[in-house]
């Protein structure tokens, strides 16, 4: 039977309702209590390196949890098979991306939640969990990286998304679907997450905003970020990375201040690329500069931009970071 090491971080998953119909924390997570079920799937070590609601988690929060499971890899005398995540749902791609980034193992790592607590009618913590447990013992997941699991599909940490704000399907990849689904006694791969380049530090203090465009934007938040000592800017661009012309003298500021900025795209499919050569159409701002990123989301191009400035990548070299 494979060991595993669970890391328990807080979440809907190991909260209740009262009676008011309130969701609140719980001293104890009540999956625990489930032992009887989870010793059918694995052996399981669980820590509770902390509990809090998915808002409240940090790049800091995140950093604690790589060096919990790069601590445990490196431990000869109590190795583990795999590693599993509970997770709260509103902040869990990015965790699982700023993992994803940051990690070089062959064990597989498995992020799950719940999206309705745990003496909810029709609570689905203790199925994903079970699912993410049957996911990160099985052989077939190793060199999958950093994954995620919710509803019988296993996601990409690159790909995978928050699609619907209580629904228990919520979890989707926009553009490319599920990496792989479980049936009742099996765990199936469609194909294999791209390989990509792994980074060792990152930095909680720098401070990269995120900005979404909109129909006749000003030029006052780039302005304002041209004044403040930013270390880098992610836009949420219109359709394939295109902004107003509205906006440009602000944004032109921050360019003057060597700001590095990458475009991702404020539509949840395609990608963006620099084709329209109109006022502020992507074919002119990649001319001055701008890194067209190659499919994230708005979160996830921002931690990427954190990892490439942690680890004082130059500015070809992140552009060539954000092609992966």
């Amino acid at each position: 039977m494979k060991r595993l090491l669970v890391i328990h971080t807080g979440g809907t998953i190991s909260m209740s309702q009262d009676s008011s119909n309130r969701v609140i924390t719980n001293k104890e997570n009540p999956i625990s209590q489930h032992q009887d079920i989870i010793k059918q799937y694995a052996q399981v070590d669980e820590i509770h390196p902390m509990n809090v609601p998915s808002p409240h988690m940090s790049i800091q929060h995140v950093k604690q949890l790589r060096d919990i499971i790069v601590e445990a890899h490196h431990d000869k005398d109590n190795s583990y098979d795999g590693f599993v995540i509970t997770h709260g749902t509103d902040t869990l791609e990015e965790t699982a991306y700023l993992l994803d980034l940051l990690l070089d193992i062959e064990e597989p790592v498995v992020i799950t939640g719940a999206m309705r607590s745990s003496n909810e009618i029709g609570s689905d913590g203790l199925y994903n969990f079970i699912s993410a447990i049957r996911v990160a013992s099985s052989a077939k997941s190793r060199r999958m990286s950093v994954m995620v699991v919710f509803n019988d599909e296993i996601h990409t940490a690159r790909n995978v998304t928050k699609t619907h704000t209580s629904n228990t399907n919520t979890f989707q990849s926009p553009n490319h679907g599920p990496l792989g689904v479980l049936t009742k006694d099996n765990v199936q791969y469609h194909h294999h997450p791209l390989s990509h380049t792994s980074y060792h530090n990152i930095n909680p203090g720098l401070n990269v905003p995120l900005v979404k465009s909109y129909m006749d934007m000003p030029s006052d938040i780039f302005k304002f970020y041209a004044t403040q000592e930013i270390d880098g800017l992610v836009i949420e661009a219109m359709g394939q990375g295109n902004l107003p012309p509205t906006c440009l003298d602000g944004l032109n500021a921050c360019i003057d201040k060597n700001i590095p900025i990458v475009m991702v795209s404020r539509s949840f499919n395609g990608i963006v690329s620099p084709v329209y050569a109109y006022e502020g159409g992507g074919y002119q701002l990649a001319d001055k500069g701008l890194i067209f990123s190659n499919g994230l989301n708005g979160p996830k191009a921002r931690l990427k931009l954190l990892v490439s400035l942690s680890n004082e990548l130059e500015r070809h070299d992140i552009r060539q970071y954000f092609e992966e």
